[in-house]
């Protein structure tokens, strides 16, 4: 049985916990390999803090132009291996492969995007503030930069902060989820086999809450990043204020989609198909309640139909739409909240439990399931489900619906479809969410733009990607000088 190792100050080492645990494929519970974990792996996280801190003292003067230089080549080197690393993905992930190449190609535009930072990152100037006086401000970088990532976009999430934190002259240390660390241990591979970068400027650790604990504890880690559910976003917000550190902290969402009685049958229901049942519901970014407006029966039997034909099963296999849920915990946590939404009132019109993939019996396979008629008051109208369930609602109005929207403590993406204009634009002024979208089912950012998020959705300020991510990943400073026209200039 393989153990991954951690990659510190440039090369590959045994983690100092003698204490694994499995990693497993969720389509057939096979054992892939085991990942350190365990208290003694606070070890390795202060070993390639201390490595990492010494290759940002040399990092941060290397000139922008120089620092971006091996981000063009980090770019090739997924495009030439997304192939293996999406099998990765899907393998340890579940989700099909097309959906691993998708995110693979969201991980290479975000590569791209901070290939400019030389130029996003300039300074900005003001001559003659005051007779002989000028005034300029610079940015400069923060030290060990660290990441935590979960485990339903391996090869993407990391991204989001990696190329932002190492062209902007900080060190980078990712600690993977346990549960798919894999395909970030092949990367890391390429780019140690491939890249000149200086040795500790990129580490890659691995454990759990003691590795967390460990870099967020850590006086020479200046900034965290994180991407997990809210619960643990807001102990990663507060742990991280109360060390000093800067912070952003992506959690939860349990996003609504209203479909006004204009909306295009066919296209919407294709499109929220997609969005909820995509990767299997297991995305931040995924509609969970979808809300009709008026009389909307047809939409209702169109998605009915969507979600019964839904074809499911293990993502390498060819036509395959819907992969499994990680873990025989979290099938087990999203088939409670179902039977509980059910005995408290829901209708149940698909149901995805109870099912298995033929040759995948061990699977962790639910089908789609869509619930309507539950009472507002219930938990599954407010927990993030984090699986293929949609819930079905029905309101009179757009107003009444955006105060139902507004009302949920989370805040990540709302979308509204519609063909009327004016209906669209107040739906993105009232919404209250960070990612708002019209006839989009998943509104996600291109790399250029912040994902945002609201509420409990988001603890910080600066969110990641795009120029947020330069500016969460540098200090101002302030440069105020004075060279009087009667000073001597002769030398």
């Amino acid at each position: 049985m393989k153990t991954l190792e951690n990659y510190i100050n440039g090369q590959w080492e045994r983690s100092n916990s003698t204490q694994q645990i499995p990693i497993y494929n969720p389509a057939n519970q096979e054992i892939t390999a085991q990942v350190p974990y365990g208290p003694d792996t606070v070890k390795d996280v202060h070993k390639a803090i201390e490595h990492a801190h010494k290759a940002y003292l040399e990092w941060k003067d290397v000139p922008a132009m120089r620092r971006v230089q091996p981000l063009f080549k980090m770019k090739t080197l997924l495009e030439d291996h997304k192939e293996e690393i999406a099998k990765l993905i899907t393998s340890e992930c579940g989700k099909t492969y097309a959906e691993s190449l998708g995110e693979l190609q969201r991980a290479i535009e975000n590569i791209e995007v901070a290939c400019g930072t030389y130029v996003l990152n300039q300074s900005e100037f003001s001559e003659n503030i005051a007779p002989g006086i000028d005034e300029f401000m610079i940015r400069q970088p923060l030290g060990v930069c660290a990441c935590i990532t979960p485990f339903n976009f391996p090869g993407m999430i990391p991204f989001w902060f990696l190329p932002y934190a190492i062209a902007t002259g900080n060190a980078f240390i990712l600690k993977p989820s346990e549960k798919v660390p894999t395909a970030m241990q092949y990367i890391f591979e390429l780019i140690d086999k491939n890249l000149d970068l200086p040795k500790g400027l990129l580490s890659l650790v691995h454990g759990g809450k003691d590795s967390v604990d460990a870099l967020l504890q850590h006086p020479d880690v200046k900034a965290i990043s994180f991407v997990g559910s809210t619960q643990v976003a807001r102990y990663i917000y507060s742990e991280g204020a109360k060390y000093g550190k800067r912070v952003q902290a992506q959690g939860g969402a349990k996003n609504p989609i209203v479909i006004m009685p204009d909306a295009d049958i066919d296209m919407t229901t294709k499109i929220i198909t997609d969005s909820v049942y995509g990767c299997a519901g297991q995305r931040c970014l995924a509609a969970s309640i979808i809300i009709t407006v008026g009389d909307n029966k047809n939409i209702k039997d169109s998605l009915v139909e969507a979600a019964k034909s839904r074809k499911v099963g293990y993502g390498l296999e060819k036509d395959i739409e819907m992969g499994p849920v990680i873990s025989k915990e979290s099938k087990s946590r999203i088939e409670s909240l179902i039977q509980k939404g059910v005995a408290e009132g829901a209708n149940i019109l698909v149901d995805g439990t109870n099912k298995n993939v033929s040759g995948f019996e061990n699977g962790n396979f639910l089908y789609p399931t869509i619930l309507e008629n539950v009472p507002l008051n219930k938990e599954i109208i407010s927990t993030e489900i984090f699986g293929p369930v949609m819930t079905l609602l029905n309101f009179k109005s757009m107003e009444d619906s955006i105060q139902f929207i507004n009302s949920g403590r989370y805040g990540n993406m709302a979308c509204i479809f519609t063909q009327d204009g004016l209906s669209a634009r107040q739906f993105r002024s009232q919404a209250m969410a960070g990612n708002i979208g019209v006839n989009v089912g998943v509104a996600a950012p291109v790399a250029q733009f912040p994902f945002s998020g609201w509420k409990d959705s988001f603890f910080g300020d600066l969110h990641a990607q795009g120029r947020h991510g330069i500016e969460f990943y540098t200090q101002t400073k302030v440069v105020i000088e004075r060279w009087p026209k009667t000073w001597s200039r002769t030398f």
